[in-house]
């Protein structure tokens, strides 16, 4: 054995003579009949993480069998080089699968704009054998991938007419170290109709998607957060804490005020801040429904209990609403039968249906309100006062309008913002004098008054600004007394008013553009500027 076989074997020659060669080569090649002639052997073996080539010959002199001459070699490199070029190979083989099936069609050329690869067949009729080589120009009609390759500038969405049809195609260029080598130009569809046909089906998508989020906001149904409820009230702050407070844990809530004053928002407000936020928020207006039909709506029916009973049973506003939040609107409506059923559930957290024996646990939080006096209903027996004890473990009780006047502004200058946006109407205004109304008015259904009142005005308006004009009648005599009570107006503050009204209307009716308003107002730019910053009315125009 040589220096070059204990090399390969990474062995000493001492270790090696008169052993058994299988100690140190384990091959299959050799015969286990030793003296038996035969043809050279060849093969392969690994060793550790080498690859070594084996011959074996048999050596035969004079006709007699003499040994056998073993030849190794070390091939790792030769067949690390074979196993990435399969790698290679596979990849290669992987990336035009990918190619032909990404795109209806793709072209690859060279920097004079000669093909280099293709795969229009499907798509043209043309073999790739019979385009390599060719200029692209020859080959595909319409073809701008000789100018990219030039130019450098890609070309994406491009509708190309090739054979009758108008394909959508990109063209990019290959650069390389700066210098443009080539282009690469795909077919995305190869009929402009299959484009609008997809569109078509991105609408319905889009649609269905719609519905989904429109149900899941049904179902979740918060409108309001406590940034919708604006005031700057010491009170309705205070009740702002309250709710935040009442959010954070799983008590009952009694909101009480009269009609109009926003307790469904409080109650829309506790449940959004609460971690209940991501599940069911049900409103149910107990003074709605007929009381013979209430216990079914809230708690359910089975199969059978009832005359016009759905196959199958149905389930309660309660079950509905397990895991979220059940607001109970107008309470102090519910019959008093139905109260000691509410109390019942309250108090055991389960429900069972009408003509049903199972019970059904509850995950629930309870919001009720009222507008009613709930201590003068128990007094008269109309209410149950273990109901109102259960359900006044957290009260909020929020102010009427009147109460809070310095809140009048501010929410009809939001109200009036949302109504334009809903009523897709812009360049509007409220006049100061609307505003004054509005402000002394006693507002007996509160802000669901003082909205329907701005809705009215604007249906009404066609001037640009909101004037006491479009206000109710009888909120102008309600507020006459506070109104005619100032010192009558001088000459030089009726031509004050006059000129303020005057230069609202033209800058409204310009669009906001001052030097077409003073030139409607018949007065230079510069005058018109004046008279803003004298009468102050950057703020308001």
């Amino acid at each position: 054995m040589n220096s070059a076989v204990t090399k390969i074997l990474e062995v000493e020659q001492s270790q090696i003579s008169y052993e058994y060669y299988e100690k140190f080569v384990q091959s299959q090649i050799m015969s286990d009949s030793k003296g038996e002639e035969r043809d050279k052997k060849e093969g392969q073996i690994k060793k550790g993480n080498k690859h070594i080539f084996v011959k074996d010959i048999t050596y035969i002199l004079d006709g007699k069998y003499c040994g056998n001459l073993i030849i190794l070699r070390d091939i790792t490199k030769i067949k690390d080089s074979e196993i990435q070029l399969k790698e290679l190979k596979y990849s290669l083989d992987m990336i035009e699968d990918i190619l032909d099936y990404a795109y209806e069609g793709i072209v690859l050329v060279d920097g004079n704009g000669k093909i280099v690869k293709m795969n229009y067949e499907k798509l043209l009729g043309i073999k790739e054998e019979d385009a390599l080589g060719k200029k692209v120009q020859d080959v595909i009609e319409n073809t701008r991938m000789h100018i990219v390759a030039k130019t450098g500038k890609k070309e994406i969405h491009y509708v190309q007419k090739i054979q009758g049809h108008d394909m959508i195609t990109n063209r990019i260029p290959i650069i390389r170290d700066g210098k443009v080598i080539g282009a690469v130009g795909t077919v995305l569809f190869k009929d402009a109709a299959e484009v609008k046909d997809l569109a078509k089906d991105l609408a319905v998508l889009e649609k269905r998607i719609n519905g989904y989020k429109g149900e899941i906001e049904r179902l979740q149904e918060t409108k309001y957060s406590f940034d919708s409820i604006i005031t700057q009230n010491p009170k309705m702050e205070y009740l702002k804490k309250i709710g935040r407070k009442a959010a954070e844990s799983n008590s009952t809530v009694l909101i009480t005020g009269e009609s109009g004053t926003g307790k469904e928002m409080f109650a829309h407000s506790i449940h959004k801040a609460s971690y209940r936020k991501y599940e069911s928020f049900l409103p149910i207006n107990c003074a709605a429904i007929p009381r013979e039909l209430l216990e079914s709506e809230l708690f359910g029916y089975e199969q059978g209990a009832f005359t016009g009973a759905k196959k199958g049973g149905k389930p309660g506003k309660f079950e509905l609403a397990n895991g979220g939040t059940i607001f109970l609107d107008e309470i102090g409506s519910m019959p008093l039968e139905m109260q000691a059923k509410l109390l019942r559930v309250l108090e055991d957290k389960e429900v069972e249906r009408v003509g049903g024996t199972d019970k059904i646990s509850l995950d629930i939080r309870i919001i009720a309100a009222t507008n009613e006096n709930l201590d003068e209903e128990i007094k008269n027996g109309r209410f149950r006062e273990d109901l109102f004890y259960r359900l006044n473990v957290i009260s909020i009780d929020i102010p009427p309008l009147r109460y809070r006047r310095e809140d009048i502004p501010l929410l009809a200058e939001s109200i009036f913002k949302k109504l334009l946006k809903e009523l897709r109407l812009r360049d509007i205004i409220l006049s100061k004098e609307v505003v004054e109304i509005l402000s002394k008015y006693n507002w007996p259904g509160n802000v669901r008054e003082l909205r329907n009142v701005l809705e009215r005005a604007l249906n009404l308006c066609s001037e640009g600004v909101i004037y006491p004009k479009h206000i109710s009648e009888h909120i102008i005599e309600k507020t006459k007394y506070c109104i005619i009570k100032k010192e009558p107006l001088t000459l030089k503050d009726r031509i004050q008013e006059t000129e303020i009204k005057a230069i609202r209307a033209a800058i409204v009716a310009s669009g906001g553009n001052k030097t077409l308003a003073a030139k409607k107002l018949g007065i230079h730019r510069t005058a018109l500027y004046k008279k803003i910053e004298k009468y102050k009315l950057m703020d308001s125009i």
